[in-house]
Order: structure tokens, then sequence, then C-alpha cells
């Protein structure tokens, strides 16, 4: 059975008591605007009868990525979703100051998914993020992070992972996706830094910024689903996959000439060397350049831009050839 690292109590978050078998909306104090009000983050709180893990969804840390917050506010309002064991914080809208206004970053420029574990006495990005690293991430056992593309670009729905932590693929493979992308992440990223303070966590992303896709949406819930049926914190049968893909290369398809772009490939394709990945023309149709697959893969991400110029990053292919399928939660190459 596992054992659960002692944690500072759920129950006195805010000095008031959230018992087991209750559920909770919490207004978290994050700063002061300049007119000196309080700028606060909403989130919910919901326990179980019996004891168990302590699990954090977060959603919109970039303040544009709007999939996650829609799957995040499904789950707080689905009365199907009982909680057996443990505790869950479910936070739909980390970045609130970027999400107030449209924006991937906090008023200061900077992205909070690079200030983490912050600092008290940092910039308004470091001191944010010192908050919810000590308000969040220490009070939970795992933690699942939900993101999407970058502007102008969408991604097929797949699992990040540090994977050569055990207890984090565990979580990845639990999820569901078909394909899972290995590695740390970038300094001051929340799912590095967190799983650095021993709370295993992981991020799914899929879609574009400043939408809420319903079938993006789906997945994601049924990833965190899926999840919290493996650290038997709700009852079900999780949707598995026979065959699950961890990637450990990956790379940016770019432009060698400005033009117009016909795809030939969408998010979530496989693809062999020498596929057709792009057209690329002058705007009368003109001087077409085709590039191609110079891997076996699988389509992770694409622009969403109709034009580009040199450099511009096109197409992004997962390599298969170096992939890992795992059968059976048996890793084999």
């Amino acid at each position: 059975m596992t054992t659960f690292r002692p944690k500072r109590p759920i129950e006195l978050w805010d000095h008031d008591r959230i018992a087991p078998g209750e559920a909770r909306d919490i207004e978290l104090k994050m700063g002061e605007s300049y007119s000196g009000m309080t700028h606060s983050i909403p989130l919910h709180v919901r326990r179980g009868l019996e004891p168990g893990p302590t699990v954090f969804i977060t959603a919109a840390v970039h303040g544009n990525e709007l999939n996650g917050t829609g799957a995040i506010r499904n789950l707080i309002r689905d009365p199907q979703l009982v909680l057996r064991a443990g505790s869950l914080i479910l936070i739909p809208v980390v970045n609130i100051l970027g999400f107030d206004r449209h924006s991937r970053y906090l008023p200061d420029r900077r992205d909070l998914n690079r200030c983490f574990p912050g600092s008290k006495a940092g910039s308004l990005a470091r001191r944010l993020a010192s908050r919810i690293f000590d308000e969040i991430v220490n009070r939970c056992d795992y933690g699942i992070d939900l993101h999407t593309a970058a502007i102008r670009r969408t991604n097929f729905p797949v699992v990040c992972a540090d994977t050569l932590r055990p207890e984090v693929q565990d979580l990845a493979l639990a999820i569901g996706t078909k394909y899972i992308s290995k590695g740390r992440g970038p300094r001051g990223a929340l799912r590095r830094e967190a799983c650095g303070a021993g709370c295993p966590t992981v991020i799914i992303e899929g879609g574009e910024t400043w939408k809420v896709q319903f079938n993006v949406v789906k997945i994601l819930e049924r990833g965190i689903r899926n999840a919290l049926i493996h650290l038997k914190m709700i009852d079900g049968e999780a949707s598995t996959l026979d065959t699950q893909t961890i990637l450990t290369k990956s790379r940016w398809v770019r432009a060698e000439r400005g033009g117009f772009l016909e795809f030939h490939v969408s998010p979530g394709d496989t693809v062999g060397v020498g596929q057709k990945l792009v057209t690329v023309a002058n705007l009368l149709g003109r001087e077409e350049l085709i590039l191609t697959s110079t891997m076996d893969a699988v389509v992770l991400g694409m622009t969403t831009l109709p034009a580009t110029t040199p450099g511009e990053a096109i197409v992004h292919l997962g390599d298969l050839s170096s992939a890992i399928q795992v059968d059976g939660h048996r890793p084999r190459r």
C-alpha cells in the first residue's frame, strides 16, 4: 500500500476546516492591484471520506490557454464526480492576471511557468509562483497541469512527463493518452519544479489558445478521471488503450521559403519517411516547394497560420523510430 508523505493539512486551509466528505469553493489571495484591491484565484476543494492522496489539477498557468479551464469547470459541476478517498484541489485559472488580459503572460511580461518555485521577495511573477507553490503544490502528493499549444499553433492531445521517475511514468500512463512525450520540462516550469519537490506532476496539453474545444476538453476530462481511478480516489473503470507510445525525441519542420501553406497532414496523423507534409507556394500558387518528413513520425502539432516566412516552425513531429511502446504498463522498444 502506498504511504503518502506528511503534508500540510488541507482541512486547515485559511484557518477554515474542510471536513471529510465536504466540498468548498475558496478564494486564494494572490496579491494586490495598483489600486490596492486584492487579486484572488478561485479554486474548488473536495475531500473524500477515506484517507488517500491529495491531487491538484491546474489550468491557465498561461492565461490564454483555456481548454483546461473548460475541463475543470465541467468536473466541478459534475454531480457524478464523487470523491471516495483523498482530496482534490481544482483550479480553473492559475494566472488570473494574464487571463483578465487575454494574455499568456503576467502584466510584467514574465512567463509564470518559468518562475516556479518562486520567491516571497522576488518579482511579481516569482511572488505569485511562490504563493501557488506554497499553498497548492506543497499540500499535494500528485499534480496534473493542463495546457494548450502556444499562440498560432495547435497540438494533438498528449501527456508530457519526466518518465525517468517511476511514479511520474505510472501517472502519465494511467491518464491514457495514445502518446506521452518524455522530458523534464524547462527550468522554472510548474511540473518540473513540483517533481523536484517530491510531488509527481505531469502535463496534459492539446488544442489551441483562446478556445474551449469540445473534443479536447473531453479528452482532458477522461484523462483526469483515469488518473483519479488509478489513484483509487474515485470508483469506476478507466478508459484504457492496448498500446501507448512514449516519444523520446521530436523536432519542428521549418519553412525554407515564404509563401502560402497547403497542408497534407493533420495533428495525430502518422507519417513515413518522404511523405508530404506541406506545400509552400506564392500567392498565385506558383513556385511550389514541398516539405516532406525525414523520419517515421506522428504529427504532434502544427501552425494554424495559412502563410509562413523562412525559419518559421510549421509541423511538429514526434520520432517513432526511437519511441518506446508500452503494452500493459510494460515498456518495450
